[in-house]
């Protein structure tokens, strides 16, 4: 059975199909429902980490795995973001349900544990800073001192755990590589909007010490050092993505030009890098040239928020149309006809489905950056005054 759902999605890939492009609305719609399925395939109200088409041996399953506290805690706001956007209650619901999950799961010391919750619990980093997220946007919106709490002391653990330079090397993920990791600038964003609830002037502190630290790995040309889960040398454009969304946003936040200028850097070299179906490469080299000829979906999609971010903030056309090309191309991937619900609407992790980075997954928080980025485009087009992100919100 898995053998032809396999060979069945892997076709059209294989041939250089690619599914009708519609409306952003209508994308949106089949996205956010896919990760309703996904939190639905689920006994306890978290998000299923991925629907996989191959037996994963770590997990002892295929299909719906088991919920994943990381994604869990930031598809909280692109829930609560998208419950404001359509008018449907449902999606804030859920998005409470996740976060009182998220509470009850947390870790004595604070944190957040890596993997997915039946993997044994340890604290990672990461993992607390993302969940972060879900539980400064709860307490924003419904005022319930649970999540107040549960974010001060996934803080207070990140505080704890930062190192003297501004990095954070104790408590890495044990699901990834060791060491420092520059992705964790969006780990300094997460501990921004705990700020924005907690106003612990320690948190705020924490934020800027971390992000100062991550300038020194950026080199001229805008590419990051120590910024990948598995090759430093060949980093995934969705750790380098990671890494141009916790400088923007927190550099915004704090009104620091440091911050935005060094994720401008990065993101106008991929400007020049984005192909003519307006795909990124999935991994490259320290002078941007593409070390991969797939295209890590995930990415993309957090790409394609960057560059709608920084039209928002600059008007500078060239962003907001590297940006709607990347979700026409992120569109032409996701299928919304299949009759499999575990396929209908979701997002792969790599294009083609067997590339290496979630090679025959559909993963959660692929759907949620989509998600996010056609809410970008619709208020771009909309043309809403540029205020917060639509997702994860703005610590100040």
């Amino acid at each position: 059975m898995l053998w032809t759902k396999r060979i069945s999605v892997a076709l059209p890939d294989l041939a250089g199909r690619r599914f009708p492009v519609h409306a952003p609305e209508v994308h949106l719609e089949a996205a956010t429902r896919w990760l309703c399925r996904a939190q639905d395939a689920t006994p306890d109200g978290g998000v299923s980490r991925s629907y996989t088409l191959r037996y994963m041996r770590d997990h002892k399953r295929s299909g719906w795995l088991a919920s994943y506290p990381e994604t869990t805690g930031y598809i909280i706001p692109t829930f609560f973001a998208y419950a404001a956007f359509s008018g449907k209650d449902e999606y804030r619901d859920r998005a409470i349900r996740m976060a009182q999950w998220e509470a009850g799961v947390q870790m004595e010391n604070g944190a957040v544990q890596g993997g997915v919750i039946d993997f044994p619990a340890t604290a990672a980093i990461f993992n607390t800073g993302q969940v972060l997220f879900g539980w400064s946007a709860a307490y924003r919106e419904t005022g319930d001192e649970t999540f107040l709490q549960a974010a001060r002391r996934g803080a207070d653990f990140l505080v704890a755990a930062l190192g003297a330079d501004g990095a954070w090397r104790r408590h890495g993920s044990q699901y990834a590589r060791a060491g420092v990791n520059v992705y964790d600038a969006r780990t300094a964003w997460g501990l921004l909007e705990a700020y924005g609830a907690t106003r612990d002037a320690a948190h705020r502190q924490a934020v800027v010490r971390n992000l100062e630290f991550v300038l020194t790995k950026q080199r001229p040309n805008g590419w990051f050092e120590e910024c990948c889960l598995d090759d430093n040398d060949r980093p995934l454009l969705h750790t380098l993505a990671y890494t141009m969304e916790g400088l923007l946003e927190a550099g915004v936040t704090l009104g620091d030009e440091r911050f935005t200028a060094a994720a401008r850097r990065a993101a106008d070299a991929l400007l020049d890098r984005q192909r003519t179906d307006g795909s990124l490469a999935g991994r490259f080299d320290a002078s941007w040239n593409e070390s991969a000829n797939w295209s890590c979906l995930t990415g993309d999609a957090q790409t394609a928020i960057v560059w709608f971010r920084l039209y928002e903030t600059t008007k500078d056309s060239r962003y907001l149309r590297a940006a709607e090309r990347m979700n026409r191309y992120l569109a032409s991937t996701q299928d919304l006809d299949a009759a499999d619900p575990g396929i209908r609407g979701g997002i792969k992790g790599s294009q083609p489905i067997w590339a290496e980075y979630g090679a025959y997954e559909y993963l959660n928080w692929a759907a949620k950056f989509f998600a996010d980025a056609l809410m970008l485009e619709i208020r771009a087009k909309r043309g809403t005054k540029a205020g917060k992100a639509p997702a994860e919100g703005r610590g100040s």
